[in-house]
């Protein structure tokens, strides 16, 4: 295995752990948290693009799954992805690919990393709201009350600030040396 691919699965394990560490800032809510969990995953996704954010959540929802406490609440286990709020668990694997994918396909920059995020915010409410209706066998109009609308506004200063926060952090680990340009950056 190469340096850069050893670095690389540092980093992903690294934004697996802070994604936990973050999961433990919550606002209680009736039936789905406000957490840092999805600040992670935009500020994964942000750095380490569509491959390494997608790993970095996988491995943090595999940790979760087998029975670690890094969900919100210090909560762990299978039960919790297959419960009313694990779709949002396993949105933020959707999420970390399809805003990874946006910014690889465009420029890591502020703009397009809040465009790549709100775009990231979407799907993970997509996901959590469908999964919540489904297996809490809610109308739509209640699960989007309960699993959508309180998200928004919250959803949308996460997605700035994590998009501000990426993209300085990002180029100083390309200046570093610990991440690699994307493409579309060195062909500008």
């Amino acid at each position: 295995m190469n340096h850069s691919k050893i670095k690389n699965l540092v980093l992903c394990a690294l934004f697996a752990a802070i994604t936990a560490i973050l999961a433990q800032v919550t606002i209680p809510l009736p039936v789905v948290p406000i957490t840092g969990q999805t600040f992670a995953v935009a500020l994964t996704a942000t750095i380490l693009g569509s491959r390494y954010g997608t790993l970095s959540m996988l491995v943090y929802a595999l940790l979760g799954a087998v029975g670690l406490p890094v969900f919100s609440g210090m909560s762990g286990g299978f039960g919790v992805i297959i419960g009313p709020s694990g779709g949002y668990i396993i949105g933020f694997i959707v999420t970390a690919f399809v805003t990874g994918w946006i910014l690889e396909r465009t420029k890591f920059n502020l703009p397009m990393a809040l465009v790549a995020n709100i775009i990231g915010m979407i799907v993970t409410l997509v996901i959590g709201t469908i999964q919540l209706k489904l297996i809490a066998d809610l109308s739509w109009t209640k699960a989007l009350a309960l699993g959508a609308y309180p998200f928004i506004l919250v959803g949308l200063i996460k997605a700035a600030l994590a998009s501000w926060v990426g993209i300085v952090v990002r180029r100083r680990l390309e200046k570093l040396g610990l991440l690699h340009a994307s493409k579309v950056e060195t062909a500008a």
